[in-house]
């Protein structure tokens, strides 16, 4: 008996997720870019008959360096069951291009879905905006420095919500001083391309690529959900950095501390049974 139920849950897992693939519609490598530009392209998961469904747009993590759109796992089943369009999007890379540049593909990313999500089921009008480490800083920018989605038509009264996931660049000049310091203080080297170099090597754009930076009231900000990792130090003092600032300036805010996971099973469980981080992001879309 003890090896039967194991498997019997895992076909039922199997049935339940092949049954909702059935039921999806699948558009990949869509370029949202006129004229088309390299890796400016994106994935829409609707559910089969959508029609004026809320939209999760993805944004994957790898340090700004790496990643791919297909890196969702079961995001996209789960989001559709739930009765929602997924999107995932692509963006350049660095060192290819700097940190403007990569933030201003994901906004352009961004303001394509806002104009065209509605061929695919999905309403405009109602975008959670979700990223996973990278991702999450990502997410968290557009969401509060309206300079970027502005240009693009996307007001933040379209935006639902914000889920980062696991982030620790909300406040880059703090996390560039703990990654310092803390190589300073056990004599290691310091990082030849760290937060410091990635976000361009100078105070003021450190600032102005920290979320914290741009967080006010009356901005139509959308609430937000900040899962982390609760024994990481870095993204946990992160996440209740960016979550008393927000709450400072009146915009609702929930923290979500994973026990017993990791930087990469906290993004990879989401669409799991019985996963509490899942369920946190569940309660949060499902939201009156």
């Amino acid at each position: 008996m003890r090896t039967v139920l194991p498997v019997l849950l895992l076909n039922l897992t199997f049935v339940w997720f092949s049954s909702v693939a059935h039921c999806q519609v699948v558009s990949k490598d869509i370029s949202f870019a006129s004229p088309p530009i390299e890796n400016n392209l994106l994935d829409i998961y609707s559910p089969k008959d959508a029609k004026e469904l809320p939209v999760v747009f993805w944004i994957h993590g790898g340090g700004w360096q790496a990643g791919d759109k297909a890196d969702v796992e079961l995001k996209p089943a789960w989001f559709n069951a739930q009765g929602c369009v997924f999107v995932s999007t692509n963006y350049r890379l660095l060192p290819k291009v700097d940190m403007k540049t990569l933030i201003e593909d994901v906004a352009r990313s961004l303001g394509w879905v806002h104009k065209n999500i509605g061929q695919y089921g999905g309403d405009s009008k109602q975008i959670f905006v979700m990223g996973h480490s990278a991702g999450a800083q990502l997410a968290a920018i557009l969401c509060t420095d309206q300079r970027y989605v502005g240009v693009h038509g996307v007001p933040f009264s379209s935006l639902r919500g914000c889920v980062p996931v696991d982030g620790d660049t909300f406040d880059i000049p703090a996390i560039i001083e703990v990654a310092e310091t803390r190589a300073r203080v056990h004599q290691l080297p310091q990082a030849t391309f760290g937060h410091r170099q990635k976000f361009g090597n100078d105070p003021a754009k450190h600032l102005d690529f920290s979320t914290v930076s741009h967080i006010a009231s009356n901005k139509n900000i959308p609430p937000f959900l900040t899962l982390h990792v609760a024994g990481h130090p870095d993204t946990t003092a992160q996440a209740k950095r960016l979550d008393a600032v927000l709450k400072q300036h009146g915009i609702a805010s929930t923290l979500f501390g994973g026990v017993r996971t990791d930087h990469s099973r906290l993004n990879d469980d989401i669409g799991k049974p019985n996963d509490p981080g899942t369920e946190a992001i569940l309660k949060f879309i499902t939201r009156k």
